[in-house]
């Protein structure tokens, strides 16, 4: 879909830590491209997450991982401003960065099922569906999914579910793995895997 001068520019927002991206960011970024229409997805990496328990591998690598991820799929856009911007990192800030620099456009917050679980600890939760649609990609075959995202639904305000199949994958595997010196190629896109074993992540010391 491409937008023109009368048309509402249709923008997703895909954030994360993506320590590292792997292909079921990539599989979920395609399904938002295609489900919603977008004219253009946001690809943002965490700056300070105030969530984490652990500590970020460093902002510089995963920007880079994400460039190298994401350069193939026409409409992404890798955006550093979490980066860039000093602090915790805090979804309601960007939505309302973006809100005044696309005026008028409709924004798409878009976030796996794991974070979904999570989104009502988030900080100022409930003014996000004011700013976006809240996507949230579901994995209905997976135990009580169904009833868990109409609970969320009763809270969240126009949450909008994209249809997806599961993928069993994780950051956190993905690193485990890295750091025994085992091979990821299969989980993350060929420039990623070749990314993370040339700069060493993940590696204990």
């Amino acid at each position: 879909m491409t937008a023109t001068a009368a048309s509402v520019l249709r923008i997703g927002i895909f954030g994360g830590a993506f320590d590292p991206p792997h292909d079921a960011h990539l599989a979920l970024a395609r399904v938002a491209l295609a489900q919603l229409q977008l004219d253009r997805l946001l690809l943002i990496p965490t700056g300070s997450a105030w969530h984490k328990p652990r500590q970020l591998t460093d902002a510089t690598h995963r920007l880079a991982m994400c460039r190298l991820a994401f350069a193939a799929l026409p409409g992404v856009q890798v955006d550093d401003r979490e980066i860039r911007r000093s602090g915790p990192s805090f979804t309601v800030d960007t939505l309302s960065e973006l809100g005044r620099e696309y005026p008028g456009s409709k924004l798409f917050l878009i976030m796996g099922e794991d974070q979904a679980h999570a989104l009502t600890g988030w900080h100022r939760w409930q003014e996000l569906p004011r700013s976006a649609t809240i996507c949230v990609a579901a994995r209905f075959d997976s135990s009580g999914a169904a009833g868990q995202f109409d609970a969320l639904k009763q809270q969240v305000a126009g949450l909008q579910l994209l249809q997806m199949p599961p993928i069993p994958l994780s950051a956190t595997e993905i690193r485990h793995k890295a750091a025994g010196r085992q091979d990821v190629a299969s989980l993350v896109p060929d420039a990623v895997a070749r990314y993370i074993e040339q700069n060493h992540l993940y590696r204990t010391a």
